[in-house]
């Protein structure tokens, strides 16, 4: 699913969109991360979670803004990786085999971009898993509505519905967990994240950087 994602965000720059949305298609949290960083380098930064989801979706959409200095990016990062749309080198990663695996020299940029995603996503997991109960409390009423309310089919439909409660509350533990753990890696490395979008443009956002001086290298942080 990698080449027609990044041919969506080729697209949205040609196009000079300031905001490119994306799901994570890369069945890893890591790789989506990798593809963050593949997409500052064609001018848009991972700006957190994109109003475009429904609020509780279980794949939300992610909001890239597009960078001041994007058609410069773009234009050079066509120079260098001529081959990247037509599944050949991405700038920063490594060639050959899977095409979203970072090079050394940018891991630490690809790991604070994993973090940041991770703060967001562990965020839905709340208003997704209640989303999810009331649905199966729903569910469960439309054929007792045609059996009848019986005492058994009550307490099979309650034991059910307290079972998946179980794992919402299990699952709102471990994103709690997982929260804690990455906003601790994000300000041990000094980037104020989620930033406070009532403050100034730029203010709790990671600096901006200028573009690479060689081909896959851009320290993002």
């Amino acid at each position: 699913m990698l080449k027609p994602q990044l041919a969506a965000l080729l697209r949205d720059g040609s196009q000079g969109l300031e905001q490119h949305d994306a799901r994570n298609l890369q069945l890893s949290w890591r790789r989506f991360a990798a593809f963050a960083y593949v997409a500052e380098q064609y001018g848009y930064r991972y700006d957190g979670l994109s109003p475009l989801s429904p609020e509780g979706s279980p794949n939300p959409y992610f909001a890239f803004r597009r960078l001041p200095d994007a058609p410069e990016r773009a234009a050079w990062n066509a120079q260098h990786h001529t081959a990247a749309p037509d599944s050949g080198p991405l700038p920063g990663m490594r060639p050959g085999g899977s095409r979203l695996r970072p090079l050394p020299e940018v891991r630490h940029d690809v790991d604070l971009l994993h973090a940041r995603i991770m703060v967001d996503y562990s965020r839905t997991h709340r208003r997704r898993g209640l989303t999810a109960l009331l649905v199966l409390l729903v569910a469960m009423l439309i054929p007792l509505s045609q059996t009848g309310f019986s005492t058994p089919s009550l307490l099979v439909c309650g034991a059910v519905w307290l079972f998946f409660a179980a794992l919402w509350l299990t699952g709102l533990v471990i994103a709690r967990h997982r929260y804690a753990q990455y906003s601790r890696v994000l300000r041990d490395s000094r980037v104020d994240w989620p930033p406070d979008p009532s403050l100034a443009q730029h203010h709790g956002k990671p600096r901006e950087v200028p573009r690479p001086t060689e081909p896959g290298h851009d320290e993002s942080d």
